[in-house]
């Protein structure tokens, strides 16, 4: 029993060492990465805002979800930018991005209206991936002068019913809002959130996004539930595109069933697989994006 131990004890130093040498690399592979990107910085009323703005055609501004930046609400769409103009910035304490107020999802939806301004950008096809989906329906619900189509990307949902009780903060602990820390548990990814491990090497580095992480936990993912009264979903004056894939396991496609309804003009596309990102439907997705804004421009 005792050379049992030693062995499962050697195996778990060696995972913590393999892993924190990984962690290293791929910060380091992330940092050179970021350097790659034209990035922008609009100084608005209430501070700085860091963005992408590449391509023409019909603008979709691209709202990034948890995790993510810039980097991420790009990279997700950059093949887009042959036919669209994409905006992609980065939300409240992402990438240095500054806070307005507490970071509420309708503080981020008076930024989005202010950098589209300050961009002399009329209306747009607004995109919401995952968490950015909160904010992107209430730039929707609050600004629909501005809005030509709302576009849900495996995206968070409205609830059907003001719930009795809900999770207060929804995001990981802070404890494990790091970057060895991610490296540590990424091998569970696949079997929690539906996403390979390697997924951990798009959120790199975690330090420049914690901030923004811990504000999508308090205050955006929560929001729909909170403020429910503050949802009217059935008043939204454009047409809505919901992208999902029904073995979501991060935003449960059940919820899509469930709020489907409450959708005035809504197109549904949906995949049996792919998992959180829609991963293997790259062409589909292009497609429904091509039909959907050629529909309404």
């Amino acid at each position: 029993m005792k050379r049992v131990l030693i062995i499962i004890l050697v195996l778990i130093a060696l995972y913590f060492v393999v892993q924190g040498v990984r962690c290293t690399n791929g910060v380091n592979n992330a940092r050179e990465k970021l350097k790659t990107y034209d990035v922008n910085t609009a100084n608005l009323s209430y501070g700085e805002i860091h963005y992408i703005d590449e391509g023409e055609g019909e603008t979709i501004l691209a709202v990034h979800g948890i995790f993510g930046g810039y980097d991420q609400a790009y990279d997700g769409f950059k093949n887009r930018v042959s036919k669209n103009r994409l905006i992609a910035p980065s939300r409240f304490g992402y990438f240095g991005s500054s806070v307005k107020g507490e970071g509420t999802p309708k503080a981020q939806a008076e930024a989005f209206k202010e950098l589209l301004d300050y961009l002399n950008i009329d209306k747009v096809f607004i995109l919401g991936t995952s968490a950015g989906g909160t904010p992107a329906i209430r730039f929707a619900l609050d600004y629909p002068e501005k809005v030509k189509g709302l576009i849900l990307f495996c995206s968070a949902m409205p609830v059907s019913e003001k719930p009795e009780s809900f999770i207060e903060y929804q995001a990981p602990p802070e404890l494990l809002l790091s970057d060895y820390a991610m490296y540590l548990i990424s091998p569970l990814m696949p079997a929690v959130m539906g996403m390979p491990a390697s997924t951990v090497e798009t959120i790199l580095p975690v330090s420049d996004r914690k901030e923004g992480v811990i504000l999508d936990g308090k205050f955006i993912n929560p929001d729909m539930e909170r403020n429910f009264e503050d949802y009217s979903i059935e008043s939204l004056e454009m047409p809505v595109l919901i992208l999902h894939s029904e073995n979501d396991s991060v935003a449960s496609y059940d919820k899509v069933e469930k709020a489907k309804h409450r959708f005035p003009e809504l197109t549904l596309v949906t995949f049996p697989d792919g998992g959180h990102m829609m991963l293997g439907h790259g062409k589909e997705i292009d497609t429904a994006l091509d039909d959907f804004i050629h529909a309404h421009r």
